[in-house]
């Protein structure tokens, strides 16, 4: 059924850097929720696979002394939305890891994977870009940490060495304390659908004023994007009505949306206008201004 040439499973992290130092072409594999997938359309074919899936190591939620917030890659959407550190903290993250697939695909399903699958769909993607994330990397030449709005390439593509490992993300605490946040995910079925689009907002709302707003948006561009002409509108606002329809106007101005089977370019243009006015409605509510 599966085109699987070879298959190596190493024990710990640093076995598992070994084995891709020496064998950049194997293709890391977590849950293999993607990946089998693909092997079953027949897009690859004589796959060599380094499995990650018994790192332990990988599997964690923490955070640091200085606030920083960790997800380790092999983390599952189940396990990131169940955390009390998430839900608390990054809440965005949080609903757009419950809003992916079922309960045995979030079972599975890791969000390191998600983010070095490179879809613009990705569930994850949204809430990460407006958190500012980073990514950490690994090879046997040591660590790179790397914005998570420089990693996405393209449709599918994310700029990893082929000697490296996708290891954790890391979000800053400056990034979400105080912060409320919301993602939206729009789907043409409720039933385990691929987003349409995904809206992840963060705001800062201190005496009736937009401090700081920042909005992803998935599947209105190539790759996941940021609405930095919205964010940058929005700065110092007066929380109104007015104000929040204004920066879901502008948020527009971030796609590059196009028209395709699953939606026409018209069509998403409204959506973005209209889930960031919702998302932002939802973070005056909770923060109670």
């Amino acid at each position: 059924m599966f085109d699987i040439k070879n298959i190596i499973e190493p024990k710990t992290l640093e076995e598992a850097i070994k084995l891709k130092g020496e064998k950049p072409r194997f293709k890391v594999i977590a849950g293999g929720t993607d990946v089998l997938i693909k092997l079953r359309h027949g897009s690859w074919e004589g796959l060599d696979l380094l499995s990650i899936k018994n790192l332990n190591e990988l599997d964690f939620i923490s955070k640091q002394e200085d606030g920083t917030i960790e997800i380790g890659a092999m983390s599952s959407f189940a396990k990131v939305h169940r955390s009390e550190l998430v839900d608390g903290n990054l809440k965005a993250l949080s609903e757009g890891a419950v809003s992916m697939g079922g309960p045995q695909i979030r079972n599975m399903a890791t969000i390191g994977g998600n983010v070095c699958n490179g879809a613009v769909s990705a569930d994850s993607a949204p809430s990460l870009f407006a958190f500012n994330a980073k990514v950490k990397l690994v090879s046997s030449k040591g660590e790179r940490v790397v914005p998570i709005t420089e990693f996405y390439e393209g449709p599918g593509k994310v700029k990893i060495n082929e000697d490296e490992i996708l290891v954790s993300i890391l979000i800053d605490k400056k990034d979400y304390d105080g912060a409320k946040s919301h993602y939206i995910k729009y789907c043409n079925r409720k039933a385990m659908d691929i987003s349409m689009l995904g809206v992840a907002a963060v705001a800062k709302v201190r005496d009736g004023k937009f401090e700081e707003v920042r909005i992803a948006l998935g599947v209105a561009a190539p790759v996941p994007v940021r609405c930095l002409e919205a964010e940058a509108f929005a700065l110092g606002k007066a929380v109104t009505e007015e104000t929040i329809k204004a920066i879901g106007k502008e948020a527009v101005k971030a796609a590059k949306a196009r028209d395709s089977w699953r939606a026409s370019k018209a069509y998403r243009e409204h959506l973005i206008e209209e889930l960031t006015l919702r998302a932002l409605r939802k973070l005056v509510e909770e923060s109670g201004e």
